[in-house]
């Protein structure tokens, strides 16, 4: 292991895993260097189906350097409709071409063809009974081109320790070397920068606010905390929405000061100034001006930090993350998934014990089960022995526990597992040197692409 880039240490992710030097090089020179492509796991009924039964038009977009809740409300006002209307299966960097599933409610599917967006390919594919969630998403499937590769020839070394992490399901024949053809790789599956704000990871600070009570500190957590990363013009903004908190309570003079280009902030301070705020109340509702998937965002970047955390001290015990030791607890395969990607079942857990370690290290081994860690919810269930003593630990440092997530509203969550480790089959051309591979939903291209590149982070978008 080799300690990470201090951005990354700062959202949790403490540790690369391969030891080998990094090629160098830079992502998303151009949209079309990183291709992403849902792999669907939901059908529709004919575009002619009833309406009254099958309310929403299901419809396929190939999005050219969009941003997807940018894209949900340019699509949202030509169709003259509400943007809490617009629905999808995962959210995407803008600096990409994405292939992605959205649906949208009582539309008519001849308008929604008709609509025509700069950079954006449209196709109605249906009618769905209900709007399309996460979890209709089974996977993605990844098209990634590294421009100006300083040290090419580290991939094979880097391939290897990667194959290593991926344990016992990595030593197939048919996953040799790179040089050879498809290889098994896998990575410990951190949340990537991109969860918590590639140039201001901040988003988990709101969140880990939200779900201690501290509905003031949020707020300006969100409105009022600069990086240097951000241009002059909005450092300057920040800076002095932190001397309005700390002094007058003039959040007029701190949305005078605040660019319009930052939409989510001006309607926070609107927010403030109408209330003239100074209850926790008038804080809540300035963040609750955030559409609603943002709202649970931040709650969820605040557990996506807290399971990072969890998996670098997991790193750092050398407990391993391809099989179970006594006290984890464990979740299978969906087998309802496309073949394409194997995704972990997280309904179906199963706590281990000293007397099952074997057993289950065996459906490990065959890909059929995955040990977990908490996204931590009010229903959250901790484990035991060493991962659960892990994990209390992590949670008493932050100052958490699973009980502060019954919060109101969009806040709210029970919490949930996620498997540690993520595996792929993983195919590299050399000349571009590019990668093909495969993803289960909610897993990060970035999070494997960072042991090969080992650069800043802002550069793997």
């Amino acid at each position: 292991m080799r300690e990470a880039e201090p951005v990354e240490r700062a959202v949790g992710m403490t540790y690369y895993v391969s030891d080998a030097d990094g090629v160098g090089g830079r992502l998303r020179v151009e949209p079309a260097d990183f291709r992403v492509t849902e792999i669907e796991a939901f059908d529709p009924e004919p575009v002619d189906a009833d309406s009254g039964a099958y309310p929403h038009v299901l419809l396929r977009a190939t999005l050219t350097g969009w941003d997807t809740n940018d894209f949900a409300s340019a699509l949202s006002n030509a169709l003259e409709s509400s943007r809490e209307r617009v629905s999808w299966a995962g959210t995407k960097d803008k600096h990409a071409v994405t292939t992605q599933l959205f649906s949208v409610a009582d539309a008519d599917p001849e308008a929604v063809a008709d609509v025509t967006l700069s950079d954006a390919d449209i196709d109605v594919l249906g009618r769905t009974g209900r709007p399309i969630f996460f979890g209709d998403l089974a996977g993605n499937a990844f098209e990634v081109t590294v421009r100006s590769p300083e040290r090419p020839d580290s991939v094979d070394a880097i391939t290897d320790d990667l194959r290593t992490v991926a344990g016992a399901a990595g030593d197939d024949e048919a996953g040799g070397t790179t040089t050879d053809g498809p290889a098994t790789v896998g990575v410990p599956n951190y949340f990537g920068q991109q969860r918590f704000g590639s140039y201001r990871p901040i988003t988990h600070e709101v969140g880990l606010e939200v779900v201690r009570g501290n509905w003031r500190e949020s707020v300006l957590a969100y409105v009022g905390r600069p990086s240097e990363r951000e241009p002059e013009e909005t450092r300057t903004a920040r800076e002095r929405v932190a001397e309005v908190a700390a002094g007058s309570g003039d959040w007029q003079a701190a949305l005078d000061a605040m660019p319009g280009y930052l939409n989510y902030e001006r309607a926070m301070l609107h927010e403030l100034v109408d209330r003239d705020a100074d209850e926790p109340a008038d804080f809540r509702a300035a963040l609750e001006t955030m559409p609603t998937n943002l709202q649970q965002l931040v709650v969820n970047a605040a557990q996506s930090y807290v399971f990072n955390r969890v998996l670098s001290e997991r790193l750092a015990r050398g407990l391993p993350f391809d099989r179970p030791v006594a006290g984890d607890v464990v979740c299978f395969t969906d087998a309802d998934t496309p073949a394409a990607v194997t995704v972990p079942d997280t309904d179906r857990l199963q706590r281990v014990d000293e007397h099952r370690v074997d057993t289950v290290t065996r459906h490990c081994e065959r890909g059929r089960a995955f040990v977990t860690a908490p996204l931590v919810g009010t229903d959250t269930e901790l484990g035991d022995g060493e991962p659960g003593d892990i994990e209390r630990e992590v949670l008493d440092d932050v100052g958490l526990d699973p009980a502060d997530f019954d919060l109101p509203g969009e806040f709210h969550s029970t919490g949930t597992r996620r498997a540690v480790l993520v595996r792929t089959e993983l195919e590299v051309e050399r000349d571009p040197l590019s990668f093909s591979f495969a993803l289960p939903k909610g897993s990060y291209a970035t999070v494997l692409l960072r042991e090969y590149l080992k650069g800043d982070p802002v550069e793997l978008g």
